[in-house]
């Protein structure tokens, strides 16, 4: 299975973890994806959209945690666990160069707590395969309890 997009995963560290979304002003709560471009590999995709989508810079592919079909208009999500220098803020806004120049509202989710009614079904399903992923790679956090579908 050949991804076609890219999904950077961010969590923090303390104290205890939490899950970097941000809300569109259109679509709702999401995760932080996009294209992968012609002869990109999916971290470098993961680390550029994490910039174009947040402003975070710097970010090194810390795992690849699997790639997933969608069952949306062909895509297959390569999920990317990035780890970031330094601290983040609690909340910030980045307004996007590209998607029409959105501003994304950006926020740390407990992992037990997603707000998942905020979510596009889509995303929904992506966070159901995320939490999975996160307990494949040995992650311990207690994970809300998604349908799949």
């Amino acid at each position: 299975m050949l991804p076609n997009k890219a999904c950077a995963v961010v969590l923090s560290s303390s104290p205890y973890p939490r899950l970097l979304l941000f809300r569109h002003p259109l679509a709702g709560v999401q995760l932080v994806k996009g294209s992968i471009e012609k002869g990109e590999a999916p971290g470098a995709a993961a680390v550029r959209e994490l910039w174009e989508e947040s402003g975070i810079r710097g970010a090194l592919i810390k795992a690849d945690l699997g790639c997933w079909d969608a069952g949306h208009q062909g895509q297959v999500w390569s999920f990317q666990l990035c780890e970031v220098k330094g601290p983040l803020p609690e909340q910030w806004a980045h307004q996007t160069l590209d998607d029409h120049g959105h501003v994304f509202e950006f926020f740390w989710a407990e992992l037990d707590q997603l707000p998942l009614n905020e979510c596009h079904p889509l995303f929904q399903r992506a966070l159901a395969f995320l939490g999975a992923a996160l307990q494949a790679h040995g992650h311990k956090g207690k994970w809300v309890e998604c349908d799949p579908l």
